[in-house]
């Protein structure tokens, strides 16, 4: 498994932001929207491409094209609703499922309660995007998910990631022979006793649409 922290001054100087408890519910969207954007531009630097001939206004020459199938957009319900338009914005042409997962605050571990995906995805690079990678059981339960439907490349985006979390998602993954990437914009310190990233940014879910 790879893992890539994106370390770049505008993605520092927007997560600041994001983090600040000050920040109001509007102003978090439109800067984890941002912030997904270059995240997209690190995670998609290995997407699948082909040849394609094109004729300029001077001359024929040959560029490239997304290849097909398209890549599949996964956001985890609800908080990954708010990093589809940043990565749909760089990823206009691809192709969009999702996964509604919720953790479970006692135990901390991930139920899978929707599902709008194909049910084959042979020869598919996948996305998935979650805010927060903290104790890692979603995302876990997410990839082996796509990957027991037959995705061969698979990256997961988030904002945050804590080192727990990464740790257990390259354990309990260690059986799976097929590409896995976490391209984060942070690794945070530690996990607190409640399963929450520290310093983080709270509940992301919470920020992006309010407690309900």
């Amino acid at each position: 498994m790879r893992v890539h922290v994106a370390d770049h001054p505008l993605i520092t100087h927007k997560l600041t932001y994001l983090r600040d408890k000050r920040t109001d519910s509007p102003t978090f969207r439109r800067l984890a929207e941002e912030l997904v954007t270059l995240l997209a531009y690190e995670a998609t630097r290995d997407v699948r491409v082909e040849p394609f001939d094109i004729e300029t206004p001077v001359a024929p020459t040959t560029g490239i094209k997304l290849s097909n199938p398209k890549p599949l957009i996964v956001p985890i319900l609800r908080a990954g609703l708010g990093m589809l338009e940043g990565m749909v914005r760089l990823l206009p042409s691809a192709e969009v499922g999702f996964l509604g997962m919720q953790r479970n605050e006692e135990t901390l571990e991930a139920i899978t309660y929707a599902n709008r995906l194909p049910d084959d995805l042979k020869g598919r690079q996948c996305y998935v995007i979650d805010p927060m990678l903290a104790t890692g059981g979603t995302l876990v339960d997410a990839i082996r998910y796509l990957a027991d439907r037959g995705a061969d490349d698979i990256t997961a985006v988030t904002l945050l990631a804590a080192p727990e979390g990464v740790k257990h998602v390259e354990e309990a993954l260690a059986d799976l022979t097929i590409p896995i990437t976490i391209v984060t914009g942070a690794m945070d310190e530690r996990l607190n006793e409640k399963g929450y990233i520290v310093p983080g940014l709270g509940d992301a879910g919470d920020r992006l649409y309010g407690v309900v």
